[in-house]
């Protein structure tokens, strides 16, 4: 049988921005060819071109760009759409942005399967790729649905036409780690001698455990590859050996306790109509201490951020930062310290103005006439992205700029609610030391919301495990990673990935 896609000297400019300098592989069914790389390496543009998203003003040319055996380098947009959904069905990294707005999660997936003709349910979608009650969520609009559900409820739409290519950028990013593996073990099951997937990650884990084959990609070019476990055990180029070893987080060592508490939450509860989402959960934060907090998507993790930062009034019980009254409050008594609590969103492309540029929407945090060009450098970006738009970055260079956003004012306390969930490894190493430097110089307290049990365990000092609204477990983190009590924690700590270099 014949490739499902081979591509030779493949070419993508946007104007003088050259994004994939003349690259070239195949994707054979029943494989999955995995493409890793750092933020803006080219590894979306790659994906989005061979489905004829490459963007608006891309100049896209190459030797030989075949799917199923077709010529696609002359597609008219009509025989792109046939692409999009028969041939390939594509997950994107921002589930958000790809889902409309308008339209109920039911009504996009039902979309797909009219317009391919295809005899299945929007509700049997959903629970294929293990979405919690699906005929509820098929009747809620993406904003309803935490980020978690979002991303699955992207990657139903795309599978529901049975397409012979799966093209999956960065499908497990917002995900955590049990559904997770239910997901990769779903992408598993779509490779067969007919159908093939096509995996960007910048999580070397997850390729360790689902590619044959993986191409590493730094500044447009493929600079490595070769199959999964040979190139992992055995890397020759200098960045494939540096993302290797970017993978493995090793544990930072404790830092001595600093006096006081900057938050305080006691009895917090939260309820939309006859839903509660969020049930007596109280926790404190220690003046310069990194608390951890971990549980499924749906767990009341970012409605418990919600209520810390204020951007939502709890049902019942406080929050009070730096000893004043937070919770329940007018917005002008709060003014005043809002400068000193900082949030770190999951979603940095929602939370910017796309009227503003980088330059813009870090400097208005600063004092007037200061550079926001040393902190973008902090976190690993420079001054060629100074004048670019949010819309103009890659998911993880978006997410960065958030940090730097949020690092201007010098707040006592950030919430980060997955702040590294965009980056590829060598970054996300560079940023997580970074919080923990600015920690420990300056005794900025964090609240640290993640997914990834790994990084929660390399940088916090007290985890929390939430389930079902409710805190099940916490503890210093080294004693709930040990030793945990809870079923749920023993679950989650048992379905955390890995890296598998073995050969």
């Amino acid at each position: 049988m014949s490739a499902l896609v081979t591509v030779e000297d493949l070419h993508v400019s946007f104007g003088d921005v050259h994004a994939v300098r003349g690259i070239g592989f195949t994707v054979e069914p029943g494989e999955c060819v995995a493409i890793v790389g750092e933020s803006g390496s080219g590894k979306s543009v790659t994906a989005r071109t061979l489905v004829g998203l490459a963007g608006p003003g891309a100049q896209v040319r190459a030797a030989r760009l075949e799917l199923a055996g077709r010529d696609a380098r002359r597609h008219s947009e009509r025989d792109w759409r046939t692409v999009r959904g028969g041939f390939a069905g594509l997950v994107l990294q921002d589930a958000l942005g790809s889902l409309d707005p308008l339209r109920t999660v039911g009504a996009e997936i039902g979309e797909v399967l009219r317009v391919h003709r295809k005899r299945d349910t929007p509700e049997r979608l959903l629970a294929e790729v293990h979405v919690p009650e699906p005929e509820r969520r098929a009747r809620q609009y993406p904003h309803q649905l935490s980020g978690g559900l979002r991303q699955r409820a992207l990657i139903a739409s795309a599978i529901a036409a049975r397409p012979p290519l799966l093209i999956a950028d960065e499908p497990t990013t917002a995900l955590d780690v049990t559904v997770q593996a239910q997901i990769l073990e779903l992408l598993a099951e779509r490779k067969s001698p007919e159908t093939a997937l096509l995996l960007i990650s910048h999580d070397l884990a997850v390729v360790s455990r689902l590619a044959d084959r993986v191409l590493v990609m730094k500044d447009g070019e493929i600079v490595e590859s070769g199959p999964t476990r040979e190139l992992l055990a055995g890397a020759r180029h200098p960045y494939t050996k540096k993302l290797v070893a970017a993978a493995t987080l090793t544990r930072r060592p404790p830092v001595v306790p600093r006096e006081g508490v900057v938050l305080r939450a006691e009895g917090l509860s939260k309820a939309y109509g006859k839903q509660t989402v969020v049930e007596e959960v109280g926790l404190t934060i220690g003046r310069g201490e990194i608390v951890g907090l971990v549980g499924e998507s749906g767990s009341g993790k970012t409605t418990v951020a919600q209520l810390l930062f204020g951007l939502a009034e709890p049902t019942a019980g406080t929050v009070t930062f730096e000893d004043q009254p937070w919770s329940n409050v007018r917005e002008r008594k709060r003014r005043l310290l809002r400068r000193h609590l900082q949030l770190i969103s999951q979603d940095p492309l929602a939370s910017f103005d796309p009227r503003w540029t980088v330059r813009r929407v870090v400097a208005e945090a600063l004092p007037p006439g200061e550079s926001p060009l040393p902190l973008l450098e902090r976190v690993g970006l420079d001054a060629r992205i100074l004048d670019r738009y949010p819309r103009q970055l890659s998911g993880g260079q978006r997410q960065r700029v958030a940090i730097a956003r949020a690092l201007a004012p010098r707040p006592s306390l950030i919430i980060c609610d997955e702040p590294v969930s965009a980056l590829d490894v060598s970054v996300q190493a560079q940023v997580l030391d970074l919080l923990a430097d600015i920690r420990e110089a300056d005794g900025t307290a964090l609240l640290f919301i993640s997914h990834d049990l790994g990084v929660v365990h390399h940088l916090a000092d007290r985890l929390l495990v939430m389930r079902g609204g409710r805190v099940v477990e916490q503890g210093p983190v080294d004693e709930v990673f040990a030793r945990p009590a809870h079923d749920y924690t023993r679950a989650l700590l048992a379905a955390v990935p890995t890296l598998e270099v073995s050969s």
